[in-house]
């Protein structure tokens, strides 16, 4: 049943959190706004379960991005390529994470997983970058980290959308090239 939720994404995206109503979840989702409400306790907790859905799948692809092997530049690479393919896989629920960031950044829970999923992965690959040698020491890992995450997100949600569709390979390579010649060795 929560599968089926993920539906509600595309209204989250393009109305947002507010504009958004049960019935309209409802009626997207083909499920029950009794239902919903046996699973959900509003349209704010369906909202936080398409959020940590995706941040969990960004969990996952930046843990198996870390696993490539090669040198921490060369991994930071793999985590930008992996994390921008989450963002094809999820556009809907992507672009409502950011539709409505500020709210999710407020969630202790929503800002816990975020930091699980990605900002301190990297955090500590650019750490381990620096004594490598294949990066260079930055003064705030975690903060770097975050401003990749960003950087990421913004990039893919405007490269990757239907209307603006390019290759998720050379979209990559490019913010990859990017990221990495700000921390480059």
């Amino acid at each position: 049943m929560r599968e089926k939720v993920l539906v509600a994404a595309e209204l989250f995206a393009e109305f947002g959190l507010d504009a958004t109503k049960m019935e309209d979840v409802a009626a997207a989702t083909g499920v029950p706004k009794a239902t919903l409400y046996y699973y959900f306790e509003g349209k704010e907790d369906i909202l936080a379960f398409l959020f940590v859905h995706v941040l969990d799948q960004l969990g996952r692809a930046v843990g198996g991005a870390l696993r490539t092997g090669g040198t921490a530049a060369e991994r930071l690479r793999a985590v930008v390529c992996a994390h921008l393919g989450v963002i094809e896989s999820f556009p809907a629920a992507s672009r409502a994470l950011q539709f409505d960031l500020g709210r999710a950044a407020r969630s202790p829970m929503i800002a816990a997983r975020t930091e699980a999923a990605f900002v301190e992965p990297v955090g500590a690959l650019l750490v381990e970058g620096a004594r490598d040698g294949s990066l260079r020491p930055v003064a705030h890992p975690r903060l770097v980290a975050t401003a990749i995450l960003g950087a990421v997100t913004t990039t893919g949600l405007n490269a990757l959308t239907p209307a603006a569709k390019r290759p998720l390979e050379r979209v990559a390579d490019d913010l990859a090239t990017f990221v990495l010649s700000g921390v480059a060795a």
